[in-house]
C-alpha cells in the first residue's frame, strides 16, 4: 500500500464517517466476494471460523505494531460507538463514594460528563464552555482532585478544531477519548490507563470502537455488571463474546496495514502536519479574511474550523467548493462556518486544492 492519491473528482472533507484509503476500499471490494480464497465473502463468514479468526488476530497484532502498544495493554474491538464508552467507563471504574475528574473541552466531553453523572460523582477539573471551546487548558489551570477514580479527557475536538499537544498530568488513572486523532501521532502509553476511539474517523468504517486498556486498570473494574458491559469479558473472549462487527474490524485491520506500509505512525504524523500547514498558511496569510475557531497554540491537524467575514460568504464558499468537487465542508451546527476534516487517509493533494480555492475565493470576495 502507498500514499493515498486522488482518483475521483470528489474530495470528501467529512468529519465522519470519513474518507478511507483507496487501497483499503479496493481490497475490501475483492474480499466482499472471496476472502482468503475460501469462496465466501468477508460479510458471510462465521466469526467462529478460521478466516475471521485470522482477520481479528492480524488486526490486533497490526494495531499493536502501529501504536507501539505495550504488551500489558489489551486491545479490544467493541460495539456501541465511542458514545457507549461515555457510560461504560464510569460503570466499570467509578465506584460509590469516589469521584471522577473530567476536563471539558467540547461537546463530546460534555456528553461523557452527563452520562457519568448518571452513574456517580464527577468533578469538572476545567471547562472551556464559557469561551466557546476555543482552547486547551494549561496544566496550571486544571483543578484535579486529590483522589480521583480516574481522569478523563478528549485528545482532539472535532467540532471546534482544537487538540491537546501534550498529555495532561494527573496522578489518577488517565482515560482518553481519541476518536478523531487516534494513530495520527505517537501515544505516551506510560501516562494512560485506557484509550478508546470510534472507528469512523481515522480507523475504518463505523461499527466498531477500539479500546486499548491496561490490564491492571481493567482488573479494578466493577464486576457486577452485565457481561456485555465488562471489559474483562471481551478481553477473555478476544472481542468475540457475541457476534462482533466483523466488517468494521476487517477494514480497521486493512487500515493498520496501510499505516505500516507508509512507514508507521511517525511517517503519518509528518504527512498530517504538512497537510494541515497548507490550509493554516492560507488562513494566517489572509489578513483576517479567514479566522480560525481554535486558538493558534491549540489547533488540530485533523479538523480545521474557520470562518470568512460573514455567514453569507461562508455559505457561498461551501456552495462554490461543492461545485468544484470539495464536499462536506459545512461547519458543525453548534459552531457554524466551515470545517475541513483531513484525517490520515485524506490525500495531501486535496489539501493543496482546498488551499488554492481558499486563496482564490478570498481574492474575489475581499472588500
Amino acid at each position: 500500500m502507498t500514499t493515498p492519491t486522488i482518483d475521483t473528482t470528489t474530495l470528501n472533507f467529512s468529519a465522519g464517517p470519513a474518507v478511507l484509503p483507496e487501497q483499503v476500499i479496493e481490497q475490501a471490494a475483492r474480499d466482499l466476494r472471496d476472502l482468503d480464497n475460501t469462496g465466501i465473502g468477508v460479510l458471510e463468514h462465521s466469526h467462529r471460523g478460521v478466516a475471521i479468526a485470522r482477520v481479528f488476530e492480524e488486526a490486533r497484532n497490526d494495531c499493536r505494531a502501529v501504536g507501539k502498544i505495550p504488551d500489558e495493554f489489551e486491545i479490544l474491538f467493541l460495539q456501541g460507538g465511542a458514545s457507549m464508552q461515555f457510560g461504560m467507563v464510569p460503570m466499570n471504574f467509578l465506584p460509590a463514594g469516589r469521584t471522577a475528574d473530567y476536563v471539558d473541552t467540547g461537546s463530546w466531553t460534555s456528553k461523557a460528563i452527563k452520562d457519568a453523572n448518571q452513574v456517580g460523582s464527577t468533578h469538572i477539573a476545567w471547562s472551556g464552555k464559557k469561551s466557546g471551546y476555543r482552547s486547551i487548558p494549561a496544566d496550571a489551570d486544571i483543578n484535579w482532585s486529590q483522589d480521583a477514580a480516574y481522569g478523563y479527557y478528549c485528545t482532539n475536538n472535532t467540532i471546534y478544531g482544537t487538540r491537546w499537544n501534550r498529555t495532561p498530568a494527573t496522578t489518577a488513572p488517565l482515560v482518553a477519548d481519541m476518536s478523531s486523532d487516534i494513530f495520527s501521532r505517537p501515544i505516551d502509553w506510560s501516562k494512560h490507563a485506557m484509550v478508546f476511539a470510534g472507528a469512523q474517523k481515522n480507523i475504518g468504517p463505523a461499527g466498531t470502537t477500539l479500546v486499548i486498556i491496561h490490564r491492571d486498570f481493567m482488573d479494578t473494574a466493577y464486576s457486577q455488571l452485565p457481561a456485555m458491559l465488562r471489559y474483562a469479558v471481551h478481553a477473555d473472549k478476544e472481542s468475540m463474546y457475541n457476534t462482533p462487527p466483523v466488517f468494521a474490524v476487517y477494514c480497521a485491520g486493512l487500515v493498520f496495514k496501510w499505516i505500516l506500509s507508509l512507514g508507521g505512525i511517525e511517517a503519518v504524523e509528518a504527512i498530517d502536519d504538512r497537510k494541515a500547514a497548507l490550509i493554516y498558511k492560507v488562513i494566517d496569510d489572509s489578513d483576517g479574511f479567514y479566522t480560525c475557531h481554535a486558538d493558534t497554540a491549540d489547533r488540530s491537524t485533523m479538523n480545521i474550523a474557520f470562518t470568512s467575514p460573514s455567514a453569507d460568504l461562508d455559505a457561498a464558499f461551501i456552495d462554490q467548493a461543492t461545485e468544484a468537487g470539495m464536499v462536506n465542508l459545512k461547519g458543525h451546527r453548534s459552531v457554524g462556518g466551515i470545517r475541513a476534516s483531513i484525517y490520515n487517509a485524506f490525500p495531501e493533494e486535496g489539501c493543496q486544492k482546498l488551499a488554492d480555492f481558499m486563496t482564490t475565493f478570498a481574492a474575489a470576495n475581499r472588500r
